[in-house]
């Protein structure tokens, strides 16, 4: 009855042990998947912000550019207008 009652406990303690393991497994699972989601999150939010930035840059590149345009209309008018007057002046219109 001894080695009976030995294999008895033996037996529960291996199931507990099991149990152990198995609540413990379980726990860094949910860990894991819940910093997995944390970083998904980070990610998104960090792809968003990227996102921001890339249009807030060509926003602004699209704005100098024209500003860059119009100036440079604008003076090459300009000089266009002084050459015709110059013209008009040299040859009495």
């Amino acid at each position: 009855m001894d080695s009976d009652q030995s294999s008895q406990l033996l037996a529960e303690q291996l199931k507990h042990l099991n149990t152990l393991y198995k609540a413990r497994f379980d726990a860094l699972e949910e860990k894991l998947n819940h910093s997995k989601e944390i970083t998904d999150q980070r990610l998104s939010a960090l792809e968003s912000a990227s996102n921001d930035h890339e249009t807030r840059i060509r926003d602004a590149t699209q704005g100098v550019t024209q500003f860059k345009l119009f100036s440079g209309l604008a003076s090459g008018s300009s000089s266009l207008m002084s050459i015709v007057a110059l013209i008009k002046a040299f040859l009495n219109f």
